[in-house]
């Protein structure tokens, strides 16, 4: 069993029978298709000392190699476009960020990824960072037969690091089969408000140390299998209204206040060594008087980030291209390529750009050309090349390196393996909440005519085997806004032939649905996946149980608990959640 380095965590571990540690990567056997050179140019990076390796590679760099590292672009398509292909051959790209886009078909993923690392190790020998979003649960950038886990709140409902860690070394398991070195998790936001649905699920809880704990031990799991995680969302986006892909979320903290709540995970994930994390668009004028993201503002990853709490790893932006980035930019009236240059001088270290539009081109052209006149700004970029150098030579120094160039053996042998399946299904048991008792267990063979209502699939293939004289009520046709009189009155009319309802809560849309039967004579069970917010107010239903994962494993534990298959020891892990009354 792996240590935390602080005795505190220690004593929160739970082992587990069985757990193995046994790691069997390495770097994997390619085809004879590409030609292969090696990471560095052949340099020697097991034997030489890492700051050495990192001081001749800088004094070979040109300009505009230099340049280059600091960009991280994602590209339209699944195979790799000829604008990002010609990024990694003439401007030595940094890194490439795959988006779920780009991840339909995992050949084709596998296949790309081969192709970019054979492009940038035949310029300089320096490898990419090919990153994505597999945080676990709601968020999986990479689909095909990858885990769809529980995902976080569910961890956080069961309280165990064990879980965390595991979690993130079976998702690395995956991503390393995939040659995906970077892995922009975990999300270590606080979930205090309820309407910051975009985080939802995604957190792990709204108790900073809790959530601290538990993503050190999910980033540790990452580099258990050589992959770098990236804590996320600095300083916190838990307690934002706004969605920072649409718009620039405003938060009225304080210092003092994000210092006591908000920035304790990251302090945690820091002091146990997290490579890289990354920053959010959040403007705090409490904080910066500017009204400056926090993704562009030196105050915070300059002055908090780097000074205070001694973060001596990577800062990589949110995407830029996102609300909360171009909400400022239109706001000030600059450029978009000046607020990229922003988030640079700001203290971030890569810069990511979803898509690689022609606005790219001019991005790079203000970058380098700052970089050629201003000492301090080239001093500023030397150092970011010089931290992403030594992230890129550790990684590759790892016992379990990510292959450079992956294979769709390893890959097809490595996804979807049932020792992964198996832990994810009893996480989310571990994890599954009864808010409310009152009405279990709701037994198949009691004669009670039982109605499964939703619009998720799974909910319905998965209920029909714990319940399989079940009916089913789909509500994807339904309108939400309820407009017309037909669409208000069909569920409840439908819903009046049955004794039991059992529905899927899992959005606004559901749950103005379910509020359509409040009044009517038949016993409720909700069933509630991703955020538990859209149920506090069912206070009328019979029974409540969350299980805050939408994949097969969460259904299924979730219809277990509904049936008396077991009864969980899950725990609400929001304490906002005031109106709930659990296990009532």
């Amino acid at each position: 069993m792996f240590r935390f380095s602080h005795p505190i965590f220690n004593a929160l571990l739970i082992p587990a029978a069985g757990f193995l540690l046994v790691l069997t990567f390495g770097l994997l056997v390619s085809t004879p298709a590409l030609a292969q050179e090696a990471p560095f140019g052949g340099l020697n990076i097991h034997d030489e000392p890492i700051e050495d390796i990192v001081e001749r590679i800088l004094s070979e760099l040109s300009s505009e190699e230099m340049v280059g590292q600091v960009f991280l672009l994602g590209w339209q398509g699944e195979g790799p476009s000829a604008t990002i292909m010609d990024w990694i051959r003439r401007r030595n790209l940094g890194g490439v960020k795959i988006f779920g886009w780009n991840a339909d078909h995992i050949p084709t993923l596998v296949n790309s990824i081969r192709t970019m690392q054979a492009a940038a190790l035949g310029r300089n020998g320096i490898p990419l960072f090919t990153a994505t979003d597999q945080e676990g649960g709601w968020v999986r950038h990479v689909r095909g037969n990858t885990a769809i886990t529980p995902g976080n709140m569910a961890i956080g409902a069961g309280g165990l690091p064990q879980d965390a860690y595991l979690s993130g070394y079976h998702i690395g398991k995956e991503l390393n089969a995939l040659g995906i070195n970077m892995n922009f998790a975990p999300t270590v936001d606080l979930y205090t408000n309820p309407e910051a649905v975009v985080i939802g699920p995604r957190a792990f809880s709204d108790d900073p140390v809790q959530s601290g704990i538990l993503g050190a031990a999910f980033a540790r799991g990452l580099s258990d299998t050589g992959v770098l995680a990236t804590g996320k969302h600095f300083p916190g986006h838990g307690n934002a209204d706004g969605d920072s892909h649409g718009v620039l979320p405003v938060l009225n903290e304080t210092l003092e206040e994000l210092r006591d709540r908000e920035l304790v995970p990251f302090r945690i994930m820091i002091r146990e060594g997290v490579p890289a994390l990354m920053s959010a668009h959040l403007a705090f004028p409490a904080i910066d008087p500017r009204g400056t993201p926090a993704s562009l503002s030196s105050r915070f990853q300059r002055d908090i980030l780097r000074d205070e709490l001694g973060f001596e790893g990577i800062i990589i932006t949110d995407d830029l291209y996102m609300g909360g980035a171009t909400v400022y930019q239109a706001r000030t009236g600059r450029s978009f390529a000046e607020i990229c240059l922003e988030a640079l001088i700001a203290g971030n270290d890569m810069i990511m750009l979803s898509r690689t539009p022609a606005i790219n081109d001019a991005i790079w052209r203000v970058v380098h050309d700052r970089y050629l006149t201003d000492p301090e700004f080239a001093t500023t970029i030397r150092n970011s090349v010089r931290r992403i150098l030594r992230a890129k030579i550790t990684m590759l120094k790892a016992d379990n390196p990510v292959p450079v160039f992956p294979t769709i053996a390893e890959a097809n042998r490595v996804l979807g393996n049932q020792d992964g399946r198996d832990f994810f299904f009893q996480s989310a048991a571990r994890g599954v909440t009864v808010l409310r008792n009152g009405a279990l267990p709701i037994d198949p063979a009691n004669g009670n005519r039982i109605l499964l209502v939703g619009n998720n699939p799974r909910f319905f293939s998965v209920g029909r085997r714990f319940y399989p004289n079940a009916a089913e009520l789909r509500l994807n046709n339904i309108n939400p806004a309820f407009s017309t009189a037909a669409d208000r009155e069909m569920v409840p009319r439908v819903a009046s032939n049955y004794d039991t309802i059992i529905f899927n809560v899992s959005s606004l849309n559901t749950f103005e649905v379910v509020s359509q039967l409040r009044d009517m004579d038949v016993e409720v069970v909700v069933l509630s996946v991703l955020s538990p917010s859209r149920v506090r107010d069912l206070d009328w239903v019979g029974a409540k149980v969350a299980v805050y994962g939408w994949g097969n494993e969460s259904f299924e534990s979730g219809f277990a608990v509904l049936r008396g298959d077991f009864t969980s020891a899950g725990t609400l892990p929001l304490n906002w959640h005031e109106t709930l009354d659990q296990l009532d």
